[in-house]
């Protein structure tokens, strides 16, 4: 699997997600059996690039390569600057996201809002790559099925910005109007997979080894983006890595090797956050950790009230070892669909 010049380890990505996918849970989603991860989403504005959100959201510091960065904007000019900004800042492959389906976004007409304006979103596409080819880096698109299901235009956009020059498609089986509503349908990646020469990304409730394999055999996709099924279970990527080449699933891990995987990424993400926004950002990872656990509910409520970073790890080591004394394998840890449901929920 190949984006530009970088070959990648396997074809599992991480997918960008606002106020999840940091520094830390990149690089511990790529530990755990990811080949590729995406940054959260970088607006264009210029004059939030200095903001602490921002620069958070761009340290790329001790981040494996390749370094790849995705951008969000509505003018074609203040995006080709974003992906300028952000490859002098070390990224080495930009993302233009019109996938976004959230309000505050799509109501300035960006992220999937733009597949509601073909002329403008074929015009940021040509600037970023424009942008992006005097750099030598190759610019990939995440993109909806369309706006609503009489709005599905996503073929034709694949079409163009392949033409346009984008080196790679990511596409989740939803309009913006379905939000994470319902099943993902994955028809649509398959027709853009069959009419594209470039590589093509399926992504949309792939939450289990069973469904990636059956995702991949009904598109043909080269890869498979996973989101909100690795919140809580970054091991997911190794499981489908496994089950994929062996046909066979995965052992559950340890609940100690779990515990053990959580408090480093809390150490991690209390270096980059600071200890009083970190320890506030971690209590959803931490929550969506526990949340099939026997006494997670608990814990949670529990957590919700520890202000330090000190009383933070020491309750989840202790939780953790209390409960690999009852359940020294992680309980429930293969439930993917229930998990993925709690997620929802």
């Amino acid at each position: 699997m190949n984006i530009g010049p970088f070959e990648l380890p396997n074809r599992l990505f991480v997918a960008p997600m606002a106020g999840v996918t940091d520094r830390p849970f990149r690089q511990l989603c790529r530990r755990l059996g990811a080949g590729y991860a995406v940054s959260e989403m970088v607006t264009s504005q210029r004059a939030l690039w200095t903001t602490l959100k921002t620069s958070r959201r761009a340290d790329h510091e001790g981040e494996p390569g390749p370094v790849a960065v995705q951008i969000a904007g509505v003018d074609p000019a203040e995006m080709a600057d974003a992906a300028r900004y952000n490859i002098d800042r070390g990224a080495q492959i930009i993302d233009i996201n019109m996938g976004c389906p959230a309000k505050k976004v799509c109501k300035v007409w960006a992220g999937s809002a733009l597949m509601r304006n073909e002329p403008l979103a074929l015009a940021i596409v040509d600037a970023v790559v424009a942008a992006c080819s005097a750099r030598g880096v190759p610019v990939t698109l995440k993109m909806r099925t369309g706006w609503c299901d009489g709005e599905r235009n996503a073929l034709v956009l694949a079409r163009a910005a392949q033409e346009a020059g984008i080196a790679m498609l990511t596409l989740h089986g939803r309009t913006r109007e379905q939000g994470y509503k319902g099943r993902a349908e994955h028809d649509t990646v398959a027709a853009v997979k069959a009419a594209l020469r470039i590589p093509v990304v399926a992504n949309g409730d792939i939450d289990s080894p069973s469904t990636a394999r059956a995702v991949l055999a009904h598109t043909g996709a080269d890869a498979l983006m996973i989101g909100r099924a690795a919140q809580g279970r970054p091991w997911i990527f190794r499981e489908i890595a496994h089950f994929l080449a062996t046909g066979k699933p995965l052992a559950p891990p340890a609940t100690s090797e779990v515990a053990g995987w959580l408090v480093e990424h809390l150490h991690d993400h209390y270096t980059l956050h600071g200890e009083l926004s970190g320890v506030r950002s971690a209590r959803k990872h931490i929550g969506w950790a526990v949340h099939a656990l026997p006494g997670g509910a608990a814990f949670r409520a529990v957590m919700n009230t520890l202000e330090s970073a000190d009383a933070q790890v020491r309750a989840v080591q202790t939780f953790f070892d209390e409960l690999a004394d009852a359940h020294p394998v992680l309980p429930q840890a293969g439930a993917a669909n229930d998990a993925t449901a709690a997620l929802r929920a």
